[in-house]
């Protein structure tokens, strides 16, 4: 009876599974092979790692559009890091530096208005766009309605 019981329940759809395990995994292989590289990086995408945290929207857009502009602007302090000795000086020297902070915080910053300000000028150009459609097809139907010397009312 328990069996049928059991046999009864509806299957549960399927978790998607989270990987955030294997990303504390490479995070803390980063900070032991790399301390270097983990301080300009901590550091530099310090507005992604706060998006991560606080962000409630599912997929969560503005975290990537974080992480990609705070990305673009880590590849020159990293070359810069890794062609001048990959020392632990090195990087709090190049963290310390207000146009290294100033540029990947401003980089995480275009990215936060791009992503704020993208869907609505997108609706707004959507709607003129249907207004203008709007009008235009009044009009046709305007002139149609002329020539045939057809009524509202049909």
């Amino acid at each position: 009876m328990a069996r049928a019981a059991a046999a009864a329940k509806p299957a549960r759809p399927a978790k998607p599974r989270s990987y955030l395990w294997l990303q504390g995994m490479a995070c803390g292989a980063l900070v032991t092979m790399a301390p270097p590289t983990a301080l300009v990086c901590g550091v530099l995408m310090l507005p992604a790692i706060i998006a991560t945290v606080v962000e409630t929207a599912p997929g969560k857009p503005l975290t990537r559009v974080l992480a990609l502009f705070g990305g673009a602007a880590l590849v020159s302090p990293l070359h810069i890091l890794w062609t001048s000795g990959h020392t632990l000086s090195g990087a709090m020297t190049l963290v310390e530096d207000p146009a290294v902070l100033s540029l990947s915080y401003a980089a995480a910053g275009g990215g936060w208005l791009l992503a704020e300000l993208v869907p609505v000028l997108v609706r707004v150009a959507l709607e003129a766009t249907t207004r203008a459609r709007t009008a235009h097809l009044r009009a046709t139907r305007a002139r149609l309605q002329e020539e045939w010397r057809l009524t509202d009312d049909a």
